[in-house]
């Protein structure tokens, strides 16, 4: 019998991290519920091995140096990392105009963000080296395209010196990763998954978290030699 790849998805504990989890253990994939709140992991878990899920919590705070090692340890005690998906973010809460917003939010976004999306991945990587498929997928959002932010196009949201900018930031650092891991086998991509109903927006959005997981679910199985750098959503490559 052949072993079962191990993702990890770090904010799995709702919304659109959990229906990521759950897509991936219905792939095939022995999946890490990654989550800082213990109770809300441990909930999410109960929930998903209820309905089927083969998953397992890990405890992880992107933001903090020794919770993300200590990660890392057990995943490697679980048998590796095949898949890495970094979609813990936070918006940083209001006001969010730029005449307004507090350079502690700014950080603070960043830190989890973007900051947090980098040790993650390097904490990660040694075993991502080791998989004979290995990705990394990033949540990002077309709220991060500069080129719709200058177009002033309606799909860009609301005005936000904290958050949208926290998505470019990590778009250009996706983009360096994966020239970095060029010809290694390492897939780097991001995705968008639209305008989701989940507390981020406080349900305002009109997809739901299954439908907003479906294109990370797509960038996590892309076939061997498939793309890298990219920046898309269900309706293909998404302008920078």
């Amino acid at each position: 019998m052949t072993e079962k790849k191990i993702a990890l998805v770090t904010g799995a504990n709702k919304g659109i991290g959990y229906e990521i989890a759950a897509g991936l253990s219905r792939l095939g994939f022995r999946v890490g519920v990654g989550a800082r709140d213990t109770t809300r992991r441990e909930e999410a878990v109960a929930k998903l091995q209820a309905d089927g899920h083969d998953v397992f919590g890990v405890r992880l705070d992107v933001a903090d140096d020794a919770s993300v090692a200590a990660a890392a340890a057990q995943l490697e005690a679980e048998g590796g990392l095949d898949v890495l998906v970094n979609n813990a973010a936070i918006t940083g809460g209001a006001p969010q105009e730029p005449t307004k917003v507090s350079a502690e939010q700014v950080l603070e976004v960043v830190n989890t963000n973007v900051v947090g999306v980098i040790r993650v991945t390097n904490a990660m990587l040694p075993m991502l080296r080791r998989s004979s498929s290995p990705r990394i997928v990033n949540v990002s959002s077309t709220v991060g395209s500069l080129t719709l932010q200058t177009a002033q196009a309606d799909a860009v949201g609301p005005i936000s010196a904290a958050y949208s900018p926290s998505k470019s930031f990590l778009n250009a650092v996706t983009i360096q990763y994966a020239k970095e891991l060029a010809g290694t086998g390492i897939l780097v991509n991001l995705g968008c998954p639209g305008y989701v109903a989940t507390d981020l927006n406080n349900f305002q959005g009109f997809r739901t978290p299954e439908q907003g997981a479906a294109i990370f679910l797509e960038l996590a199985t892309l076939p061997d030699g498939g793309p890298s750098g990219t920046f898309r959503d269900d309706s293909g490559i998404q302008p920078w």
